[in-house]
């Protein structure tokens, strides 16, 4: 039995996603076994992301510089803009160095249930964005839900008074995938978006 300090430092690592207990208790194990190198450069590194974060005003990015690297790096098209959900869509979307453009998170997605409403989001002030001028190409990249594609959906109709492309991701089979293990809604969209071979 460790101590109430070192149960609470699992506890608080077991609320991380995708660890639990068991992975906690072991990651603290790690970290106590190695305190004067791997312990003390975490509790550093996380108090001085913790005293400099911020979040961007352009595009609502998590950094710690305001605005956040991307937006402030010239090289990055200015004229497409690439619409997400979450902070952790715009990683994972920048990490694939796809999309050499801005961004711009909406931080979450319409949901009646939940009650999610445009204003909850930062619908407006992406169509401030677009609104002033500069901008050919507005790219909806939400999640393949039923709550990301209302979305898409709704951001659609409002981005229709600006001059402005708008495109979505493909979604459908994915690369590698087999047929029989796919589900229903995953084949429908494929089937919709199906093209001419060659």
């Amino acid at each position: 039995m460790a101590s109430q300090e070192i149960e609470n430092l699992a506890s608080a690592l077991a609320r991380l996603p995708g660890l639990g207990p068991r992975s906690a208790r072991r990651a603290v194990l790690w970290l106590l076994k190695r305190r004067e190198t791997a312990l003390d450069q975490l509790l550093g590194a996380m108090a001085e992301v913790r005293d400099k974060l911020v979040e961007c005003p352009t595009c609502g990015n998590i950094d710690t510089r305001a605005p956040c690297g991307i937006c402030a790096d010239h090289r990055r098209d200015p004229r497409a803009i690439c619409v997400v959900e979450d902070v952790s869509d715009l990683w994972a979307l920048d990490r694939a160095k796809l999309f050499t453009g801005k961004y711009h998170v909406l931080g979450g997605r319409l949901s009646a249930l939940d009650g999610v409403r445009p204003e909850d989001l930062t619908i407006g002030a992406l169509l401030e964005r677009v609104g002033q001028g500069g901008v050919d190409e507005v790219v909806l990249a939400m999640n393949a839900t039923l709550e990301g594609q209302t979305t898409a959906h709704y951001l659609a109709e409002r981005l229709e008074e600006f001059p402005v492309r708008v495109t979505q991701l493909a979604h459908g089979l994915p690369v590698g995938g087999e047929l029989d293990y796919l589900d229903e809604g995953t084949l429908a969209q494929a089937l919709r978006a199906r093209r001419p071979v060659g």
